[in-house]
């Protein structure tokens, strides 16, 4: 089978690759139905010259093809692929009058092809599947109603209507109407979920039963479903050291094979008297088929493109063979604690204004200081305050992650963040019940403390049992937030160990150390919320962003996006990579031996053209076969 030709197919654009998966297929159909009537037809001609006009039609029907890539290969001077081999071999056949063989070669070369194209289609489903997601006309309000319109020319702000049934076209918030929604398609979510008034919603989601009037948050192009793709589309792209190790196999092997074909065609008949060029050469044949390195070229990026599609069925968008590679040799699992393990949305537990200052004044100049702000604690700040806020009384907003945010509010200086940043000295309540404290200064003065609470995600305890079940050596919890809160999650959570109070650098070194620490061969995962974290997730050797679809800087960086909230998802992932990696081991040592055992038996005479046909073709079919198993993985 041409290795060169699919093993380019398989890490080609999934968006393209899509819209005409199956062309091939009926080519390929037809070439094994005619190639093979005619092939059967020449073994009961009763006339020798119609047998062999057969068995050339057959030949040329399902050899024509790769004959013209070995031609066109030769003079671009790539000639030594599997092409250069099929082709040498089979015209070799002819010339010591092995007719059948030759045309046999090429027969179940195409019947391959067939069943090759067949397993393309079957693992590309849940990249199709992800394709059906893209809008194509919305219902866009305008002055006069509702007009039909490009999906993909909405802006942000603009205001559209989900009518039961149909999916979200871009992301957006809901204005008016209820319904339930199915959101499987993004996060492997099964059960729908209720959405109303208020509720943001993800491009792809399915209005169930209900009528969403929505507006736009930000165009399709930033839509979750277009990033999603972007991912799904790329993420071939990056080869793994087994794909690199088999490309440079292919191209060393292929010329020591046929340097190894014509000595062994040749140097027999001139040191043996008694051996005959035909017999060697027949043999030089053998070894030429049989020697073909397809099961190894296709199956390797076939066996990650399958382990990926999967992934992204279940709302695990793996960036490449390379990030899976890397999630199956983890050994040491790093959390953030905000977004990651926690819910990340925090509730205000109490507030303590200092002498001079009362309650509802230091929540409302927390507030309006914080109303800039998208972190958790700060969006906790302003729900706390519940009421409108008005911006234009808000100046001069400087938000430093991992410290706090400083504004002018009604003409006063305002800082809101954590105590260690500044100077003051000032005792605050204890953080014995989990909560955070919340430093407030006003012109320079302590002002007052607020605190707030966070809980463990429903799943989060599960995760961690789930990564040392697989395996996992070391499991820790990193934070910005102090250290009695931190500890009380990370003894919730069941992690190893937790350090807290790190600054977004000081989660760098930290990642730094447990590189450093952890055994040679193995990886560290960091899961991250997306917010402060791309420094980290970029240091990693896997970065996963949690639930990170609108933020551009978590996508960039991590190698691995859970399109949901959900850490349950990285042990998911973690199970199927190392189930696909194993595929793919499997596919290279039986290629391997398979090819090893019947190369040496057509060297002792021991196998004919006819086996080593069967033995190749039927070592890349069991091997692209096996490649689909990720498809079917059960955790």
């Amino acid at each position: 089978m041409s290795c060169t030709h699919h093993a380019c197919a398989c890490r080609a654009c999934a968006a393209s690759q899509a819209k005409n998966k199956t062309e091939n297929m009926p080519k390929s159909w037809v070439m094994v139905l005619f190639g093979g009537i005619l092939f059967g037809a020449a073994f009961v001609w009763p006339s020798q010259t119609g047998r062999l006009a057969l068995f050339v039609f057959s030949y040329l029907i399902c050899g024509t093809e790769v004959l013209l890539r070995a031609g066109t290969n030769i003079l671009r001077g790539e000639w030594m692929d599997e092409n250069f081999l099929m082709a040498l071999a089979t015209v070799g056949a002819f010339a010591i009058g092995e007719y059948p063989e030759a045309a046999a070669v090429m027969l179940f070369y195409q019947t391959g092809e067939f069943f090759l194209h067949w397993a393309l289609h079957r693992s590309r489903r849940s990249v199709r599947a992800l394709m059906e997601l893209q809008p194509q006309t919305v219902l866009k309000k305008n002055a006069d109603g509702w007009e039909k319109a490009d999906a993909q020319t909405l802006e942000k702000g603009d205001i559209f209507l989900v009518r039961p049934g149909e999916r979200v076209a871009l992301d957006g918030v809901v204005l008016a109407g209820c319904s339930n929604v199915d959101t499987s398609a993004l996060t492997g979510e099964s059960l729908p979920r209720q959405a109303g008034a208020g509720s943001e919603l993800l491009a792809g989601v399915i209005a169930l039963d209900g009528q969403l009037e929505m507006r736009a948050l930000r165009p399709y192009a930033s839509s979750a479903i277009a990033k999603i793709l972007e991912l799904v589309e790329n993420a071939s792209a990056k080869k793994t050291p087994t794909e690199r190790f088999i490309t440079r196999f292919a191209r060393y092997y292929t010329p020591a094979v046929v340097a190894a074909a014509v000595l062994t065609a040749v140097l027999p008949p001139l040191v043996w008297p008694d051996a005959q060029f035909k017999t060697w050469i027949y043999r030089a044949l053998i070894f030429l088929v049989i020697s073909c390195p397809c099961a190894l070229v296709l199956s390797v990026p076939l066996g990650f493109f399958g382990g990926i599609g999967a992934a992204a069925r279940r709302g695990i968008l793996i960036k490449g063979s390379g990030s899976m590679e890397g999630l199956a040799k983890g050994q040491t699992a790093v959390f953030d604690k905000t977004g990651t393990l926690t819910q990340g949305h925090f509730s205000l537990s109490g507030c303590y204004p200092a002498e001079g200052f009362d309650r509802e004044n230091v929540l409302e100049l927390a507030a309006y200081a914080e109303s800039a702000s998208r972190h958790p604690l700060a969006l906790a700040v302003v729900e706390a305050y519940a009421k409108p806020i008005d911006r234009s009384n808000v100046e001069k907003v400087c938000e430093e992650a991992g410290r706090g945010v400083s504004a002018r509010v009604n003409g006063r200086d305002v800082f809101v963040g954590k105590f260690a940043v500044q100077t003051a000295k000032t005792p605050f309540p204890s953080e014995a019940d989990g909560a955070t404290a919340v430093l407030v200064e006003v012109d320079g003065k302590y002002a007052g403390c607020l605190t707030l609470k966070d809980h463990l995600k429903p799943d989060a305890v599960q995760t961690v049992a789930e990564l040392k079940a697989l395996g996992f050596k070391q499991t820790v919890l990193l934070s910005g937030d102090a250290a009695t809160s931190v500890r009380l999650a990370a003894e919730e959570a069941g992690v190893d160990a937790y350090y807290a109070s790190l600054l977004p650098a000081d989660k760098v070194k930290k990642v730094e150390q447990l590189l450093a620490q952890h055994s040679t061969g193995g990886t560290l995962l960091f899961a991250g919320d997306g917010i402060n974290d791309a420094p980290v997730l970029a240091r990693a050797d896997v970065g996963i962003a949690m639930g990170a679809l609108g933020s551009d800087a978590a996508i960039e960086a991590a190698d691995v996006v859970l399109t949901d909230d959900k850490p349950s998802k990285i042990p998911q992932a973690v199970a199927l990579s190392r189930f696909t990696v194993q595929i793919v081991k499997q596919n290279i040592w039986f290629a391997l031996s398979v090819k090893a055992a019947v190369m040496l038996m057509g060297i002792f005479g021991w196998a004919n053209l006819w086996e080593a046909v069967f033995a190749d073709v039927g070592v890349s079919v069991l091997c692209v076969l096996n490649s689909l198993r990720p498809l079917a993985f059960k955790k």
